[in-house]
């Protein structure tokens, strides 16, 4: 045989090889998925995105007949549960449910141990915004009237902790936009914040208004902004930003779904799709707009656009405050 017709079959064998092995990639993104699917939730249970992330992951499983899980991998900002996800590959198999955090974490942390590169947004379904309040003995009824009592003695105010969305958000309203000093007060997560600012502990409290809603609307806190373009139904005595002076400033806390970015293009449409119908669904939307969370059904291209946008927005906030975590 020449050496043009052993060149010729062998072109024509690798190309045969090509085609069934595509052939088979798709077959598999057609069938998935084709076994249990893991939710890696990287907060602790009882949370905003642990609550997200089991409604969607029931309604999941009764689509696609198959068990959609949650385990949860709290830590270190959420990079604990992002971590776990991007090495388990990109099979479509593990998949990280997470916050705004991990827009956040792209600039506040120095050596993270990953880059939000090695993952890819796959839906942004919920989002629910910032609210400032304080106890009802507090005098201020309003972002105004709080930030002007705070020209002449520092504001002392509570978060979840250093670092979080609630933590960014107020301290660059009152620091960079109101121009005033505080004293922060960090707790270990939202419901001891919540506590301590039910308890008078803290005059104020910076929170994501999920957890705060029963408390606002009976009256055991007051509401003084919501970081919303306008007021919420179901906290309709909190005033915007905007109506305490400051126009255009917008925070919010998001749940996000995130595989590792080598899964294939048609599983991450594949879930964008599913996770989509699953917020036309009736009894999920009432489940999730008591949580204080706003529906957002986006393709799977504006989904990527969105986070980008995010990590951009988070970040200038993060380099203006001038924080970081070293570790």
């Amino acid at each position: 045989m020449s050496n043009a017709r052993r060149l010729l079959g062998a072109g024509i064998a690798a190309l045969l090889t090509l085609g069934w092995g595509t052939a088979q990639y798709a077959r598999a993104d057609d069938a998935y998925p084709a076994r249990k699917v893991t939710f890696v939730v990287a907060t602790a249970p009882g949370g905003y995105a642990d609550a997200v992330g089991r409604i969607v992951a029931d309604r999941l499983s009764a689509r696609f007949h198959q068990n959609f899980i949650v385990e949860n991998r709290g830590g270190a900002g959420g990079n604990i549960g992002a971590k776990n996800v991007i090495s388990a590959g990109g099979d479509g198999y593990t998949i990280l449910v997470t916050t705004t955090q991990l827009a956040i974490n792209e600039t506040l942390y120095k050596n993270k141990g990953f880059s939000t590169n090695d993952l890819k947004a796959v839906s942004i379904p919920v989002s629910a915004p910032e609210v400032i309040m304080a106890h009802p003995s507090n005098p201020a009824k309003n972002l105004s009237e709080l930030v002007k009592a705070a020209k002449t003695t520092p504001l002392v105010f509570g978060s979840a902790g250093i670092g979080t969305g609630s933590y960014i958000e107020a301290q660059y309203l009152f620091k960079i936009l109101a121009k005033i000093d505080t004293v922060h007060v960090p707790f270990p997560g939202g419901a001891p914040a919540m506590n301590a600012a039910l308890g008078n502990q803290i005059p104020v409290l910076a929170l994501t208004v999920s957890p705060a809603i029963a408390s606002i609307n009976s009256g055991a806190l007051r509401g003084l902004g919501i970081a919303a373009p306008e007021r919420k139904s179901f906290v309709p005595s909190v005033p915007t930003f905007a109506e305490g002076g400051f126009p255009n400033y917008y925070a919010s806390s998001w749940v996000g779904f995130f595989v590792p970015a080598s899964t294939s293009p048609d599983v991450a449409e594949k879930l964008n799709t599913a996770i989509n119908s699953v917020l036309n669904d009736d009894e999920v939307k009432r489940r999730l707009t008591a949580l204080g969370a706003e529906l957002i059904n986006t393709p799977l291209p504006k989904t990527t656009e969105y986070f980008q946008s995010e990590m951009k927005r988070w970040g200038d906030m993060v380099r203006a405050l001038d924080l970081s975590v070293t570790n």
